[in-house]
């Protein structure tokens, strides 16, 4: 398919979720939610496709973006795998199992896995702090994990 047709297609699909959203008070976080949920992420092109239907800069844009850290601007793995880096899960242990975890998986904070399985992202407070460590896997929660958890999760996703 032609890199043109498909750009035509991409913009045709975030200008159909503006539209959705045209009359709403404050429409730029759903609109992004609603375009990372088509897409996986948001991309580039969509930055000053909302800006000018918005009125405001790409700047602004992207700014917005890139402060929330659940926007992602690449693509993700079928799965993501957010370990809770806050405090309590600090004081319990998180960082050796997040070192352990990039290791067996071979990547690091903000990558996703050669096959395309896994993106491993950082947090900051799950709401599990009574639970510590904690982690989330797409949308399931857990908590006091250690390395043997972990490496269910990770065969899990394997599969």
């Amino acid at each position: 398919m032609n890199i043109h047709v498909v750009a035509e297609q991409e913009a045709a699909r975030i200008s159909h979720i503006i539209a959705e959203h045209q009359g709403d008070e404050g429409p730029l976080l759903p609109i992004l939610h609603d375009i990372q949920a088509e897409f996986g992420y948001v991309p580039e092109s969509a930055k000053q496709i909302i800006a000018k239907a918005l009125n405001l800069s790409r700047a602004e844009v992207h700014g917005v973006v890139t402060f929330y850290h659940d926007f992602r601007d690449h693509p993700s793995g079928r799965h993501v795998l957010k370990l809770c880096r806050a405090e309590a899960c600090q004081s319990m242990g998180c960082e050796p199992l997040a070192d352990k975890i990039k290791a067996k998986l071979g990547i690091d904070w903000h990558e996703t896995t050669a096959d395309g399985a896994v993106t491993l992202e950082p947090v900051f407070c799950l709401g599990l702090c009574a639970s510590a460590p904690a982690a989330m896997l797409d949308d399931a929660l857990y908590g006091r994990l250690n390395e043997d958890c972990l490496n269910d999760i990770v065969a899990e996703v394997g599969r």
